[in-house]
């Protein structure tokens, strides 16, 4: 039973991330326009090389830059200039790879069009900062690690920036842009994915303040100044296609479970609580539901938060799925799983993690006690230990995260 629900939960994860890859997206996003003048790209985000790829072999590109993280670019693409750079704090190779953007960008008239491609991660790999970079990687730590949600960090990002909130479009005028977007944030927010370079900003000045105040966040009184000046409110010259979202990676893993023969239920594809306490609450649900006689696969996407209180190496996933070990001891029906589209999971080289009623015995016997793991967020370490991390490599799409509960009966 173990074996089969694991090789189960290897054909859900290649199945619904390979559904939701941005190469046809592009594609169809792309399909019978036609601009006049020069074409500009920029790609920007996790899935930037992938996206970049697909649009430059179907738009007659003059020249571009395509900003992705460390390990996610598949190569040269002509006419376009690659770059890899820090993710999720922005280092000096996102600042030169973003100035190069700006200048592939400078000079166009308003017969020229920029296809900007956006995807998540763009917040941290696309930026000119107007503090000090150490001032906003030390800013972006902050956010990070007292648990601020995706909205409130890029409310505060936006505002220290001269290309989020709407300011890259400004940068490229009087020329047209044409933004595809590939979304990473819950209920697809325009204005907040990648911090919308492309878009007009819909928080306020007020907003940005009351994130300073609520995470206590230590600012100089340069970016205290900041904080304070407004966004591009409108915008003239944009027009933005948004394709992929957690639904759709929720959905692909519902079919690819019911072809398996579980009968899928989805619970949420706004899931937004703190890790551990997902991991909880599926391990309740798969213990209710454990004895009913039939297989069934509950599905929750969404973006969880991780509240650092330890040193230890992790990520949102990886906590999910071993806060969900304790609850379904003993189980051997039950296994509990969670992965990032993306292939990585915080600061590590897994896509997430997996457990199964058997997972707590084995910590044990190693010596592994689960509460001082969680306490230590340590949970890439411990979940190696009982094989239990589960590795895609980048993926080349960044649609958020899915967790799963699987009951075979």
């Amino acid at each position: 039973m173990r074996e089969t629900l694991r090789r189960d939960a290897q054909t859900i994860i290649r199945r619904s991330i390979q559904a939701v890859l941005p190469d046809e997206a592009v594609r169809r996003a792309l399909a019978h326009r036609q601009f006049p003048g020069r074409v500009v790209l920029i790609a920007a985000g996790k899935a930037a090389w992938q996206m970049a790829r697909a649009a430059r072999e179907t738009l007659p590109v003059s020249r571009g830059v395509v900003i992705t993280k460390y390990g996610y670019s598949g190569g040269p693409i002509e006419n376009l200039t690659c770059f890899e750079a820090g993710h999720p704090v922005p280092d000096e190779n996102s600042f030169r790879a973003t100035q190069a953007a700006l200048d592939a960008v400078s000079g166009l008239s308003g017969e020229d069009t920029v296809v900007f491609l956006l995807s998540g991660g763009g917040s941290a790999l696309f930026e000119q900062p107007l503090v000090p970079g150490e001032e906003l990687q030390d800013i972006t730590g902050q956010l990070l690690a007292c648990g601020a949600d995706i909205v409130e960090i890029n409310t505060i990002r936006k505002r220290l920036s001269a290309v989020k909130g709407g300011r890259f479009a400004q940068r490229c005028l009087p020329a047209r842009v044409f933004s595809i977007v590939l979304s990473d944030i819950l209920g697809d927010p325009l204005d907040m994915i990648a911090s919308g370079p492309a878009c007009a900003d819909s928080s306020t000045c007020a907003d940005a303040a009351a994130v300073a105040v609520k995470y206590h966040l230590r600012l100089s009184e340069t970016a205290r100044g900041l904080l304070a000046r407004e966004t591009p409110k409108a915008l003239s010259n944009v027009e933005t296609v948004i394709t992929g979202s957690v639904r759709e990676l929720c959905g692909a893993a519902a079919i690819c479970c019911r072809e398996l023969g579980y009968e899928p239920i989805l619970l949420t594809d706004r899931l937004c609580c703190e890790a551990r306490e997902a991991g909880s609450f599926l391990s309740s649900i798969a213990r209710s539901h454990a004895d009913s006689g039939k297989s069934l696969a509950f599905l929750a996407g969404g973006e969880t938060v991780v509240h650092l209180t330890g040193n230890g190496l992790g990520g949102r996933n990886q906590e999910i799925a071993l806060a969900a070990a304790a609850g379904i001891e003993g189980l051997s029906n039950v296994l509990v799983f969670s992965i990032g589209s993306d292939g990585t999971d915080g600061p590590t080289d897994a896509a997430g993690g997996m457990t199964d009623g058997g997972t707590l015995a084995e910590l044990r016997e190693r010596g592994l006690d689960i509460h001082a793991v969680l306490q230590e967020n340590d949970a890439y370490h411990a979940l190696k230990a009982v094989n239990g991390l589960i590795f895609t490599g980048a993926t080349g799409t960044n649609v958020n995260d899915v967790s799963v509960v699987l009951i075979r009966a």
